[in-house]
């Protein structure tokens, strides 16, 4: 009775090249899907999407690891993932024309405080989500937006009209300085 436990949990049903190649295929089919499925899949998600995710990874769990439920052959499935992850990476790290590729390029969704609709229709991002993620950051409205732009991770970056602070703080010591300059000027005339 123990024996056929332990053989249950560590006896692999599968080769072992087997279990390593199918998680390698599974990850690089998923790279791509997400990918083509736009950034939005990525960071910007509401619960169709959470629910599309959740399923997606226990339709790819068999698989992943075949027919084999074993301990070791969840180890050696999860191992492969982490490890090609790790790899790929360390590997796009270094290479940025692949990474961009593989990623895609920032999109932007405000130019000059107008909204691209075009660009929002394309990733599939509604008015109401763009506002809402705005508001995260701390912006009133899509009104005090001057752009915002839509990186390949998956979230958004928002720049707006108004001046920073820091902007603000700069100008007001040039202003003071311009004024400390004329009054020397005078003093000197």
């Amino acid at each position: 009775m123990q024996s056929q436990i332990w053989h249950n949990m560590f006896a692999l049903g599968l080769p072992i090249a087997e279990k390593i190649l199918r998680p390698i295929i599974i990850y690089a089919f998923l790279i791509l899907v997400l990918r083509l499925a736009g950034k939005r899949e990525l960071a910007q998600l509401n619960p169709f999407d959470l629910v599309v995710l959740l399923t997606l990874s226990n339709t790819v769990q068999n698989a992943i690891i075949g027919q084999d439920d074993t301990v070791i052959g969840g180890i050696i499935g999860a191992s492969t993932l982490l490890t090609v992850n790790y790899v790929l990476v360390r590997f796009l790290s270094r290479h940025e024309k692949i990474e961009r590729l593989i990623e895609g390029d920032p999109d932007v969704l405000i130019e000059n405080g107008r909204i691209k609709k075009d660009c929002l229709r394309n990733e599939a991002i509604s008015e109401v989500e763009l506002a809402a993620a705005a508001h995260k950051q701390g912006f009133e409205s899509l009104d005090h937006v001057d752009r915002a732009v839509l990186d390949p991770n998956g979230s958004i970056a928002f720049f707006g009209k108004a001046p920073t602070p820091d902007m603000m703080r700069h100008d007001e010591i040039i202003k003071r300085l311009n004024q400390m300059a004329a009054q020397l000027a005078e003093l000197k005339a």
